[in-house]
């Protein structure tokens, strides 16, 4: 019957409506899976001895039952009903006969519900693919018309279950589908259960690991918020360049003291005896005068680098109102051990007391700075115009002595 008159006009009108007029989304429903299905169809009704009068309604509706995609993917079922009623009026079928193959088209809706011999078998046609090998390529062939025409993104796991949840309700209708097909059918639902079972384990363990990241990104956009590495780098470098800058500050002190004491030894020891002698009166007032500036230049030295004292005492209520800096000795060198520990650790749990105190004991590091700079700076001022005041007042006693000589 596939090869009358009839149905080689019927083949041609569908493949032409399919070739013209179908979406390119339509991957699955188009002109090859209503061959696959009308020749399935074909086979089930010679099994199950199918008369001819029903045999042509059934391939009929085999024939039209997806062209409704060339108009529309929604609702394509009633789609199909009109092109198919249009045709069949223009062939001069019979009422009776478009509206049976109108119904038969009506049962490949989802979920299946055929109400006679034909919606079977037309169902079991349509769904053949299910017991068969080819049914992995298929699958995917639908998925990808869902993506494409319908929006519907799944993921693999969400693919893999609608799979196998439809596989496990479906059940062929006919004798002949069930028992050729079934047994296929059930190797590709244990199939879809194993994939759907990697696929799940693979999926919790890609979650476990968005869970770790996302909590590994929460941590550090935590840590973000407290002084970081870079506030600690700043705080421990600003330090060190303090330190160093007290260390140059006490050798420039030492230097100057150094000098200074040993000019001062040999005047004391080569000067100062012969000024006893009529003869060099004249010396008396610039070697006074030098004294006087080397001694004034070492008390300047020695300010520089005096250190403060201070009391080293402090109360539980200092610490709790932040009023102490426990990074600096002189702030605890007179109280018991298990007092600064407490108070250490309660500067440690408190985030904000501890920068403070860094702060603190860097701003104080800064103002000791200042006055010891500011001190060497009078000593060596005091030292080198000295000196040049110095030599002036000798050379002018020098001149005195030649005058009155």
């Amino acid at each position: 019957m596939l090869n009358n008159d009839l149905f080689k006009e019927v083949k041609e009108h569908v493949f032409k409506l399919f070739k013209e007029t179908l979406p390119k989304g339509a991957v699955y429903h188009n002109y090859n899976h209503t061959l696959q299905v009308v020749n399935a169809a074909h086979e089930i009704a010679l099994a199950e001895k199918l008369s001819d009068n029903n045999l042509e309604i059934l391939l009929l509706a085999a024939w039209f039952h997806d062209v409704g995609f060339t108009l529309s993917h929604e609702n394509h079922e009633e789609n199909s009903k009109k092109i198919a009623a249009e045709y069949l009026n223009k062939k001069e079928f019979s009422k009776e006969t478009i509206s049976k193959v109108q119904s038969v088209i009506d049962a490949t809706k989802m979920p299946q519900e055929p109400t006679n011999q034909l919606d079977e078998i037309i169902c079991d046609a349509d769904l053949f693919h299910l017991g068969t090998i080819d049914f992995d390529n298929t699958s995917k062939l639908l998925r990808l018309e869902q993506e494409q025409l319908f929006g519907k993104k799944l993921t693999d796991t969400e693919w893999l279950k609608e799979s196998e949840q439809f596989l496990s309700n479906h059940s062929y209708f006919t004798h002949y589908a069930f028992e050729k097909l079934n047994a296929q059918k059930n190797i590709n639902w244990v199939t879809i259960k194993n994939d759907l079972i990697k696929a799940s384990k693979k999926f919790e363990d890609q979650e476990l690991k968005e869970k770790a990241k996302k909590e590994s990104l929460h941590l550090k956009k935590q840590r973000d918020k407290r002084p970081g590495r870079g506030v600690e780098t700043m705080f421990r470098v600003t330090h060190r360049n303090h330190m160093k800058l007290s260390d140059i500050a006490d050798t420039k002190a030492n230097i100057l003291l150094s000098v200074n004491a040993i000019i001062l030894s040999i005047a004391l020891s080569s000067l100062f005896p012969k000024l006893d002698k009529p003869d060099n009166y004249y010396l008396i007032y610039p070697t006074l005068l030098f004294l006087l500036i080397t001694v004034v230049t070492m008390i300047f030295s020695i300010l520089s680098t005096r250190p403060k004292v201070t009391s080293g005492k402090y109360t539980k209520e200092d610490i709790k109102n932040k009023k102490v800096n426990l990074l600096f000795f002189g702030n605890f060198n007179k109280i018991p051990l298990t007092d600064f520990q407490e108070g250490m650790l309660d500067m440690m749990d408190d985030e904000d007391y501890l920068y403070q105190s860094l702060t603190n004991d860097l701003y104080y590091l800064g103002k000791v700075l200042d006055k010891k700079y500011k001190l060497l700076r009078i000593a060596y001022s005091i030292f080198m115009y000295g000196i040049i005041i110095s030599v002036i007042a000798f050379i002018i006693s020098f001149e005195i002595m030649k005058t009155q000589a």
